[in-house]
């Protein structure tokens, strides 16, 4: 493997990263549903009552296809794809580390005789592989949810990044260089969930129905795969990652208390604030953008192998 397993999955990740990019935007959005900064958005089709002045009542929860019909209403298409250089660094940072190293603890667990390996050494190489991408990746990958989310904020109040490159100076700058880890243990905790549940699943469940015949190895037998591994990883890592978004997108201010003060925290007081269910804001798009997602990078992968396989 060596250096081209780490350029093959670099490439299929970054295609994948940017076809399902307006999923993931959209997917922000929602998990931050219900924080102070929302409250200034209507439903497209809410209507003005004098008693709206009087009663306060909580943002209304809406779906996937409202988030994006509004986000166009308001922004343009152009919008949908807001923070997609921050998804090309993180994905060049972060999904090149994790796919090149599983393949490498792949080819090296694998049992020589029956040429397989044991899922929980599946396991245990996705939560290496994830862990150690994650750490690289945390500067793009804080870049990119605040660009994503920069949209849902009054004028007055956004950050304007005009790109990723942008996004991390000014951090450095007004917050210092450790804004560029915040929230970096949610991070690692999520990509190894992802890796260990996305990577490993898929090989898991390839196998199974190669096995037991149930399909030849094809795209048939590929799609099948990294769709359900898509759905497991979605299920394994959506609380995490709402977490992950609300702690990377707050906004700490000189001399003022910053809304959470770690992920335990942020846990805590959006559990209390909007129930437990608040953890899995956003898994429609979640399992929207994971399936697909997740097939393009595998049959991206399967191509890009065959195109480099006399390298």
């Amino acid at each position: 493997m060596g250096l081209k397993g780490f350029v093959e999955g670099g490439v299929a990740s970054i295609v994948a990263g940017c076809s399902t990019h307006p999923l993931d935007l959209i997917k922000v959005r929602m998990q931050l549903q219900g924080e102070p900064a929302v409250q200034s958005l209507r439903p497209a089709l809410a209507f003005h009552t004098a008693a709206s002045h009087h009663i306060h009542l909580p943002p209304p929860r809406v779906g996937p296809v409202s988030v994006g019909l509004r986000i166009i209403q308001q922004d343009g298409a152009a919008a949908l794809f807001s923070g997609v250089s921050a998804t090309v660094l993180r994905q060049t940072l972060y999904s090149t580390t994790r796919m090149g190293l599983y393949d490498i603890l792949k080819t090296k667990w694998t049992d020589p005789n029956t040429n397989n390996m044991p899922l929980m050494r599946k396991i245990t190489a996705g939560l290496v592989a994830g862990g150690v991408g994650a750490a690289v990746g945390n500067p793009a990958d804080v870049a990119m949810v605040r660009m994503q989310a920069d949209g849902r904020l009054p004028p007055a109040q956004r950050r304007n990044y005009k790109s990723v490159v942008d996004a991390i100076t000014q951090m450095s700058k007004n917050e210092g260089i450790g804004s560029l880890w915040r929230g970096s243990s949610l991070t690692v905790n999520r990509a190894m969930l992802v890796t260990a549940s996305q990577l490993a699943s898929y090989d898991q469940f390839k196998e199974m129905i190669l096995e037991r015949d149930l399909m030849k190895d094809g795209l048939g037998t590929h799609v099948t795969a990294s769709f359900a591994a898509g759905f497991v990883a979605a299920v394994a890592s959506n609380p995490v990652d709402v977490i992950k978004t609300r702690v990377m997108n707050m906004k700490v201010e000189a001399g003022m208390a910053a809304p959470y003060s770690g992920a335990v925290d942020c846990a805590m007081k959006t559990i209390k604030a909007e129930g437990p269910m608040a953890l899995y804001k956003g898994f429609i798009p979640t399992i929207s953008r994971q399936g697909p997602f997740t097939i393009v990078l595998f049959v991206t992968l399967e191509q890009v192998r065959k195109l480099f396989k006399d390298f």
